[in-house]
């Protein structure tokens, strides 16, 4: 992965190519986790969900649920700020293919638990696909036949924290109505719900 990471650098010499760190506000109480950054989104722009078709629509989202302040517009450059929330990844360097390997879950993980421990407000978990929810399940200790992956799906975690999963917003999974924008609303609003308890 790293030479992978070496090569984009010698061939986007513009692009962020590294660890993509987190986004949002240091006191949110939602923290959504997707896979990882893609090639030519948050590889290159360095912030999560950030100049690739995914981020249209999670932003989108964001706005409308009134966790974010100004404009999306594809550029970590843009001026958005996320209000009660933050994004991060479970892999936190582009893939070769876009297709993370165990590996480089397992050595991401401990950046994960990290960024999960840094937020003492944090109500509520958001996994983007299932990586993400499957690398949040062992984060947390748990197992994965107790908390398997679905869409919409709800599980309450200690401290009153509540882990939902959703389908990935990728392009793919839109495009194939296997998540409409309506379905990652409802997402959103349960979410909503339960962090303004």
């Amino acid at each position: 992965m790293r030479q992978f990471i070496l090569d984009n650098r010698l061939k986007y010499p513009s692009f962020f190519n590294g660890p993509v760190p987190s986004f949002g506000d240091a006191d949110a109480e939602l923290l959504i986790i997707g896979l990882a950054p893609g090639l030519k989104g948050a590889n290159a722009t360095g912030r999560p969900f950030t100049g690739d078709y995914a981020g249209d629509l999670l932003y989108e989202t964001l706005a409308e649920f009134d966790l974010s302040n100004g404009m999306y517009e594809g550029s970590a450059n843009d001026g958005l700020a996320l209000k009660r929330a933050m994004i991060t990844n479970a892999v936190r360097c582009v893939p070769p293919q876009n297709k993370p390997i165990g590996e480089e879950i397992n050595t991401c993980r401990d950046y994960l638990i990290s960024q999960m421990k840094a937020l003492p407000h944090l109500k509520a978990l958001l996994c983007l696909g299932k990586i993400s929810h499957d690398s949040t399940i062992r984060s947390l200790g748990l197992k994965l036949k107790d908390h398997p992956f679905a869409h919409n799906v709800a599980y309450d975690l200690e401290g009153g924290v509540t882990l939902f999963s959703s389908y990935h917003c990728s392009r793919y999974n839109t495009n194939t109505k296997r998540l409409t924008e309506k379905m990652f609303h409802d997402v959103f609003r349960a979410i909503k719900s339960h962090i303004d308890e």
